[in-house]
């Protein structure tokens, strides 16, 4: 999980500018403006890419893609159904 954690915060600090260690794991990613409507569509397209997952348009939801934390929980989630 941390390297998980670890991963997404590089990735979200490269591409919304933000300073990792200022980006808390719980912080709303959309509620903090660091990440807007087409952002979260990058970090989909980042997820299906790296970690070979499928986001469903239903799973695009803030309790899955609103903060680190909640990707962390969303991805390995669809890796755990990837494995079985």
């Amino acid at each position: 999980m941390e390297a998980l954690e670890s991963n997404l915060r590089r990735f979200i600090s490269d591409n919304f500018y933000v300073e990792p260690d200022e980006l808390s794991a719980e912080v709303s990613l959309i509620g903090s403006g660091i990440v807007d409507s087409t952002g979260v569509l990058e970090i989909i397209l980042h997820l299906e890419e790296i970690y070979g997952i499928k986001v469903e348009d239903a799973e695009a939801l803030p309790r899955n893609l609103d903060s680190i934390s909640n990707l962390v929980r969303f991805i390995e989630s669809k890796l755990d159904i990837v494995k079985a």
